[in-house]
């Protein structure tokens, strides 16, 4: 009988020491998975911030480029308005339409930015919004 309590006693030891270390590891998993997840956040909140800020600055300079466009379409207008010549009209409101789509595009950007938008979004934007200034820069040259 002694020997069957003090076996009893023993499991009782060695199995509240189990749950005890048990216990204890999954508490220090939990602070680790906690701790990296906050990090990841941390650390990808700060690489937004970066690649928003490049955006920004992609941003100013479309809509630096698009000013000088439309500042040279603007110049040119009454060239193409005081002939009178349905054709030449038609040619430079076409160059016109190009620009206007040019000016959508970034505007595009600038919404996709303010919405707050992931930085593949926008990135595809801006992209656009090249080819569009491209276009128009193009269709101001045949002029």
């Amino acid at each position: 009988m002694i020997f069957m309590r003090k076996s009893r006693l023993n499991l009782f030891k060695s199995t509240s020491m189990l749950v005890s270390i048990i216990g204890i590891v999954m508490i220090a998993l939990t602070i680790i998975v906690v701790a990296y997840v906050g990090f990841s956040m941390v650390s990808s909140g700060l690489t937004n911030d970066i690649s928003s800020g490049n955006q920004y600055d992609e941003l100013a300079q479309l809509k630096a480029q698009y000013q000088n466009l439309s500042d040279k379409f603007d110049k040119i207008k009454s060239k193409y308005y005081s002939d009178k010549d349905s054709s030449s009209m038609d040619q430079y409101n076409t160059a016109k339409l190009e620009l206007t789509r040019a000016q959508s595009a970034i505007d595009n950007v600038q919404s996709a930015l303010d919405s707050g938008k992931t930085s593949t979004e926008v990135d595809s934007r801006i992209t656009f919004a090249k080819e569009q200034l491209t276009k128009a820069q193009d269709a101001y040259k045949t002029l």
